[in-house]
């Protein structure tokens, strides 16, 4: 019988938008020392690098074709769920590709000379495009959203410690989520990470999560003076990108490809349940209201319980290991 290889899968196959559009993304500090948090053991605070993370990801996704579902900043990790859009890409013009990839990068200096205005030939027209559509193709690329993110994060962080060597412990983590119950489990396991980790009590409490910025906190939702503050230190070059909305939930009566696929009320709802059962008892009761919503995504109410306070535990080739209800 032939031996099953356990060699790792490259990136290009574990990422297929054939299959779906939405992943559950992880990344982790390598060193003892703090990503974010208190390091007890030095006394030194390392909370101010939240908000690194939380505004530069909210930019990026801005600027690329990959939109952000829910996200939560931890000590030493970060977890994302986003959605692939490569459609919302295609349908940019050249020039508003440039404009996306020359925020983060200086560019070729052919693609210099036709920012600045200069007149190209017709060789340089056709180099000129052959480029756009590479850039075109990495915008809406998971792999090089994550290094957009993470690359920047590690300098300023070593700049800071003093030192130099990696940061991050590897690269990023992905898991495909092929179904609804997999998308809403991830989104509900993100959101409630500070929950888990005592860091706080309520939703509302959960400072740099995508469940505070939906609630309405203004410095998490708005985050109003995000680009003018990266164009003065250089983080970003010149642009006019404006900080894109975390994807929406559907209203009462329709769903598009826009928008999740569940009502803004009922989500909150999940994760307020889940909340409460990962800080009283894993045996408490959910609330009838909720039979609806979990019959929809054929799932118990227990098998609720555990997919959203242990998602990972309960992961499989995209969708959750859980038996569908009758």
């Amino acid at each position: 019988m032939p031996m099953l290889s356990t060699m790792p899968r490259a990136r290009k196959h574990l990422v297929c938008l054939s299959n779906t559009p939405y992943y559950h993304v992880v990344s982790r500090c390598v060193r003892r020392a703090f990503l974010c948090g208190l390091d007890k053991t030095s006394g030194r605070s390392y909370e101010h690098r939240r908000s690194w993370i939380e505004k530069r990801v909210r930019v990026l996704s801005s600027l690329f074709s990959i939109k952000l579902c829910a996200y939560a900043v931890m000590s030493n990790h970060y977890h994302l769920v986003v959605k692939l859009a490569p459609d919302e890409a295609s349908n940019w013009s050249p020039d508003d590709v440039l404009e996306r990839w020359t925020a983060l990068f200086r560019g070729p200096l052919l693609v210099q000379q036709y920012r600045a205005g200069k007149s190209l030939n017709p060789v340089e027209l056709d180099t000129l495009k052959a480029t756009v559509e590479v850039y075109r193709a990495r915008l809406s690329d998971l792999s090089w959203f994550m290094k957009c993110l993470n690359e920047p994060i590690a300098r300023k962080a070593n700049a800071e410690d003093g030192c130099t060597g990696h940061f991050w412990e590897a690269r990023f983590r992905s898991q495909a989520l092929c179904t609804e119950r997999a998308l809403l489990a991830a989104m509900v396991y993100v959101d409630l990470n500070p929950i888990r980790a005592g860091l706080a009590s309520t939703p509302e409490q959960s400072h740099y999560t995508s469940v505070m910025a939906r609630i309405g906190k203004p410095e998490a939702a708005n985050l109003p003076d995000t680009v003018s503050n990266m164009l003065r230190s250089g983080e970003l070059r010149h642009t006019n990108v404006t900080i894109r909305p975390l994807m929406p939930f559907s209203n009462d009566s329709t769903q598009t490809d826009d928008s999740l696929p569940i009502r803004r009320d009922d989500y909150l709802t999940l994760v307020d349940i889940a909340r409460r059962v990962r800080r009283r008892s894993k045996h408490e009761r959910i609330n009838p209201a909720l039979t609806p919503i979990l019959v929809r995504l054929e799932v118990s109410r227990n098998q609720w319980q555990r997919a959203a306070i242990a998602f990972r535990d309960h992961y499989w080739n995209g969708d959750l290991r859980l038996k569908r209800t009758a």
